[in-house]
């Protein structure tokens, strides 16, 4: 194998089981991108694009918070609590959901509701830039 064998996981389903040529991802220290030969490395991510290139084509998945491990043997697998594919964004429900978590910042009076609500925002947001970005590319 040339590549890397790339494998990301969430809660609901198996996004990706590919030989790629490279992944960036959204480590809790920055964003980091791997290559084949990589050194052993586990990296906790946070919410965020992940980035994978298969045949000089990139694709995103827009990522929750989780762990990324890749081996010696250039094998990357990526676990997280869940993910939508760049592919499966609808921009209508990502901007409603943007308004949503909104109105909930600004009402919630609980400091854990709170917490939901901006990471809810962050996701939302995120998944609004990328379906735009992508849409941008299709056109």
């Amino acid at each position: 194998m040339s590549g890397l064998q790339l494998r990301v996981v969430s809660q609901e389903q198996e996004l990706v089981n590919s030989e790629v040529s490279q992944v960036t991802a959204p480590s809790e220290g920055g964003e980091i991108t791997i290559l084949p030969g990589h050194a052993a490395l586990v990296a906790q991510l946070q919410v965020g694009e992940l980035t994978y290139v298969i045949n000089n084509k990139p694709s995103t998945i827009v990522v929750s918070a989780g762990f990324l491990s890749v081996s010696r043997a250039d094998e990357v697998i990526v676990i997280v609590d869940s993910a939508v594919d760049e592919r499966n964004i609808s921009l209508q429900k990502a901007e409603a959901a943007v308004k949503a978590a909104q109105q909930t910042v600004v009402s919630s009076k609980e400091r854990e509701e709170l917490i939901r609500a901006e990471a809810s925002l962050r996701r939302a947001m995120l998944e609004v830039k990328v379906a735009l970005r992508s849409k941008k590319t299709k056109i």
